[in-house]
């Protein structure tokens, strides 16, 4: 690996996320992995996966 990847790897390694980021990552995962014939945009899923993972009231 070069000397500057290896760096910045180790520079990160220990790093934990954000709940913020880790929410957007949820979302960006359910975006990415949904039918292409659904033509749904990031907000609705973003909407969806909020909706999902709230508490119940």
């Amino acid at each position: 690996m070069p000397d500057k990847l290896a760096d910045l790897v180790e520079k990160i390694r220990d790093y934990k996320m954000t709940p913020e980021e880790f929410a957007e990552q949820r979302v960006s995962f359910a975006y990415g992995n949904a039918p292409q014939k659904d033509n749904s945009t990031k907000e609705q899923v973003r909407e969806a996966v909020n909706s999902a993972t709230r508490p119940a009231s």
